[in-house]
């Protein structure tokens, strides 16, 4: 009997040991759990601020490089303009010149051809001359008064076919309806017959056209 109280008592110990023990390796391997949670969330947290301490960096780099990219393509293009700027500058000079010089050309030619416009009408108007001066040495030589006529008509007819030649015409109004574009009424008078009311009866200065132009309006007597 008392041997089964000892052993009992023995055994009860050796639970209570083993307790013990046991309570003893949970609270052991619960530090070195925590401990090794703890310094995995330190690793980790060291690791992750390494990651954005890199990340930072790398976004700093690559800002630099962008920002180094854009002043040189700026720079580039301010380049590029500059030097169309002064590649259209020589253009405006070079046009300005060559403008000024063709100005200055057709002033100087304009004022040439007015100068010497009437060149041609006189060279053409001498022979009329001549003739003119012939007659009158002619009209003291002779008494043929039909002779000085019939040069005086050849003068005439001379100096008309001049005049043609030069584009001026003379405008043909009498027996024609009074045309204010053409003609100028000095006077009116009454006429007998009807078709000549509203007509020219007579011509007092004769018009002429220059290239259907009119350069002297016809003076006439305006029938009513």
């Amino acid at each position: 009997m008392n041997t089964d109280k000892k052993n009992s008592a023995k055994d009860l110990k050796e639970n209570q040991d083993i307790m013990q023990e046991k309570e003893l390796c949970d609270n052991v391997n619960s530090k070195d759990i925590e401990n090794t949670v703890s310094e995995n969330n330190l690793e980790d947290k060291e690791k992750t601020k390494n990651e954005e301490t890199v990340s930072e960096e790398e976004k700093e780099d690559k800002t630099k490089v962008i920002d180094k990219d854009m002043k040189f393509g700026k720079k580039k293009s301010q380049n590029e303009l500059g030097e169309k700027l002064v590649e259209m500058q020589d253009k405006y000079v070079r046009l300005s010149a060559e403008f000024d010089n063709y100005r200055k050309r057709m002033l100087k030619e304009r004022m040439d051809l007015i100068k010497n416009a009437g060149e041609n009408i006189l060279v053409d108007v001498l022979p009329v001359m001549d003739n003119f001066e012939r007659a009158l040495e002619s009209i003291d030589k002779t008494d043929d008064i039909n002779a000085v006529k019939d040069g005086l008509v050849l003068i005439h007819k001379g100096f008309k076919d001049f005049l043609k030649r030069n584009g001026i015409k003379e405008i043909e109004c009498l027996e024609k309806d009074f045309n204010t574009d053409e003609q100028e009424a000095i006077t009116k008078i009454p006429v007998s017959n009807e078709e000549s009311k509203g007509k020219v009866v007579d011509c007092i200065q004769k018009g002429y056209f220059l290239n259907d132009k009119v350069i002297r309006f016809a003076k006439v007597v305006v029938g009513e």
